[in-house]
């Protein structure tokens, strides 16, 4: 436990839920864009504006959401105290962060891919992609509150 006064953790907890909605904007948005450029034509006009975006939405939004969200969860769970360790579905919530950290990573490899008119999936593939976020989502909402296990 790092003794956080009341107030400071409300702030910490509230800028927490801030990073974790924009990171989680960022990660069903980037999907979508990618779904529209792979019907593009590499070098049209528009393949080139969903470069801009894709480059502008992962550097100034997603990555540093994705770094607050880390940083206010650890001042969080340092908060809570070693006791919440032994909790079950804090585990799996944590897998489930994880996951979205590696989805965070894939798409940026992705958005380099079509950054260079190197992309191989297909619309389908990215579709199916843009769910995952969502999923993952619900369970960490959910074990977060209900705390299950």
């Amino acid at each position: 436990m790092i003794g956080l006064s009341g107030t400071t953790y409300l702030v910490v907890k509230a800028l927490h839920v801030i990073s974790v909605i924009a990171w989680m904007a960022a990660l069903l948005y980037l999907p979508r864009l990618f779904v529209y450029h792979s019907r593009a034509k590499p070098g049209s006009e528009l393949s080139e504006t969903l470069k801009v975006m894709e480059r502008r939405l992962l550097r100034a939004i997603m990555t540093p959401a994705m770094a607050a969200t880390f940083i206010f969860g650890v001042i969080l769970l340092l908060e809570a105290g070693s006791g919440v360790w032994a909790a079950g579905w804090l585990h799996v919530k944590l897998a489930g962060v994880l996951g979205l950290a590696i989805l965070h990573g894939l798409m940026a490899r992705w958005r380099s891919d079509f950054a260079h008119d190197r992309n191989r999936r297909s619309e389908r593939f990215f579709r199916i992609v843009n769910e995952a976020p969502t999923v993952l989502m619900i369970m960490i909402v959910i074990l977060a509150i209900v705390e299950p296990f």
